[in-house]
């Protein structure tokens, strides 16, 4: 396990890159969701137990794998970008518009086809999001795509293809056959002219803090002292660091990004001289499928580069240590089903917490006693095969 220290963190250009999520952006984001007949808010745990356990003052964990049915949060971002998208055709704002007068108002209006790549659940909020706007959607994936992240997205009504490529490749595969066919590409990554849409994949994903606010009340939010965000393309982690900046006046907890060593493209521009994103080509095999991406989002590296503290790259067994944490709780903490990549923020901390080879690293990021931590299970049992490898054990 690899980790460095933040030299790009700078509250001026935290300031710049965060300015697309507003207080008023992300109350647009929250009100839009929770107008949804199909919204609902998700659990945030306490683990008391496991916290004591590991010599910590509070451990809460927000649980995305029953987000709308779907196994992880990825439908909030799908779901507000093509509000966005369809307000936009409508020439309406978005803001204050529910997601019933918005359907309504989309009746008699020719249909579209949302396209997308994906290593699985933002291919599954796509074909949902379309589902529940009447749309089509079509979805591709990279080589060696699980069944079950295939048969997810079929299940829902979209078109799924498992390309020969990786995930990278994929995108752009994906990007191309948008522009030949006149679809819409729904694509959770950002690049040179391709910003609009991520921007507002992202803006949706913060409904998860504004949950979070809520659920812990105005003093016990104030009080969370670290946050551990899980990377792939940096879309997840820089909408979380964005909205915990934004709703903290600037003054949020110290948050610690982690990504699997096969595909650490964040800390990889984070170990950078320049402060540019650098990407990982190759296979990136991990178990931690939904984080095997190379190209970090310049969107996303922005404000990770701005706002976070600390950046760490860990192998897989620091994933499977945290699936195993959660589905065999301690004490009378609850039992919580994760996948791989909801998984690994539990297992790093669990390693740096007990393990003497990492006290200089604990130490670094001032996790002890007093420390309240919150962690984000992004997703739920997405690799059946997988978890029952690691339970196994």
């Amino acid at each position: 396990m690899e980790w460095i220290d933040n030299k790009f963190k700078n509250a001026g250009d935290a300031e710049r890159f965060t300015g697309d999520f507003s207080r008023a952006d992300i109350q647009n984001a929250y009100d839009f969701h929770t107008s949804m007949p199909q919204y609902e808010s998700t659990h945030l745990h306490e683990l008391r137990g496991r916290a004591q356990s590991l010599g910590l003052g509070a451990l809460y964990i927000k649980d995305e794998s029953t987000r709308f049915g779907l196994n992880a949060f990825k439908g909030l971002g799908a779901a507000y970008a093509m509000a966005r998208h369809f307000a936009g055709r409508l020439n309406q704002d978005v803001g204050g518009m529910s997601f019933n007068s918005l359907t309504a108002a989309l009746e008699g209006h020719p249909f579209e086809t949302f396209v997308t790549a994906t290593e699985g659940n933002h291919g599954k909020g796509v074909a949902w999001g379309a589902k529940i706007f009447g749309q089509q959607g079509k979805v591709f994936l990279p080589k060696g795509a699980a069944g079950a992240r295939v048969q997810a997205v079929t299940d829902l009504g979209a078109d799924a293809e498992v390309t020969e490529m990786n995930y990278d490749d994929t995108v752009q595969y994906a990007a191309e056959q948008a522009k030949r066919n006149g679809w819409i590409l729904m694509q959770d990554t950002a690049w040179e002219g391709y910003m609009e849409i991520p921007l507002n994949i992202m803006q949706g994903y913060t409904t998860i803090i504004s949950e979070v606010h809520e659920q812990l009340g105005r003093s016990s939010s104030a009080e969370i002292s670290h946050v551990v965000l899980q990377a792939g393309v940096g879309s997840f982690a820089g909408a979380m660091a964005a909205a915990l900046y934004r709703m903290t006046d600037g003054n949020p907890p110290k948050i610690i990004i982690i990504e699997p060593e096969a595909a650490d493209p964040i800390f990889r521009s984070a170990d950078s001289m320049s402060g540019q994103p650098i990407r990982v080509h190759g296979e990136m095999e991990t178990v931690m499928a939904g984080l095997s991406c190379g190209a970090p989002s310049p969107i996303g590296w922005n404000i990770l580069k701005s706002t976070a503290d600390h950046f760490v790259s860990c192998d897989d067994s620091i994933s499977d240590k945290g699936m195993r944490m959660y589905g065999r709780p301690y004490g009378e903490d609850p039992s919580i089903i994760s996948g791989a990549s909801g998984a690994v923020p539990l297992g790093f901390l669990a390693e740096v917490m007990t393990s003497d080879k990492h006290s200089e690293l604990k130490k670094q990021m001032a996790l002890d006693e007093s420390s309240k931590v919150l962690l984000f299970n992004t997703e739920g049992n997405t690799d059946p095969g997988n978890r029952i490898r690691v339970m196994k054990e």
